[in-house]
């Protein structure tokens, strides 16, 4: 098993389309393709997000992440993840690697979440805003919450409103989203 950065633009992007859907359900709405769109938009045109995945030795992907840079530009923060098949463990092994090497937060929303994490390598934890939980890896400067900068976001609402007044770009980003789950590749080696 070995993680890749996917920066092949259509591999990239199918990958993302997967990481969504897998992320988010089916009974998300719009949710997955207003988060694919902004980040294929946005954040990937701006070099402010980067997508990697934990493959096996045939170069199968086996787990996603989406890592976005703070507004700083030390830290990435876990956005999304997910395995892809039944078992958890590549997802747990891709984010354990990921502490190891990156400036790493991800933000805990529950006690079950933060244990995965600490499973994952996590140590540092800090209290946040409304009961969540802030984790930091050994390679993030931040020492204390007051020095976290913020993660890098897109304006969802205003992709809504595009979506809503411009009826053929919404069609579009669903072609490409579409196109994006159908086209997952087999290997990305």
């Amino acid at each position: 098993m070995k993680v890749l950065h996917v920066t092949d633009v259509a591999k990239r992007d199918a990958c993302m389309a997967r990481l969504c859907a897998e992320h988010f359900g089916q009974s998300a709405g719009l949710t997955p393709l207003v988060t694919f769109t902004g980040t294929r938009r946005v954040l990937f045109a701006e070099e402010a997000a980067r997508l990697l995945a934990l493959v096996d030795n045939k170069g199968v992907p086996q787990a996603l992440a989406l890592l976005v840079l703070d507004e700083a530009g030390e830290g990435m923060t876990l956005t999304l993840s997910c395995c892809l098949g039944e078992d958890a463990e590549p997802e747990r092994r891709l984010i354990a690697e990921l502490a190891l090497k990156a400036p790493l937060r991800v933000d805990a929303s529950d006690a079950e979440q933060e244990a995965f994490y600490r499973r994952c390598g996590i140590t540092r934890w800090f209290g946040g805003e409304q009961g969540a939980r802030i984790g930091l890896a050994t390679a993030h400067p931040a020492t204390q919450l007051p020095a976290l900068s913020a993660t890098l976001t897109v304006d969802e609402p205003q992709i809504l409103r595009r979506f809503k007044h411009d009826p053929k770009a919404f069609e579009e980003e669903k072609r490409r989203f579409i196109e994006g789950l159908n086209g997952f590749p087999a290997s990305l080696t």
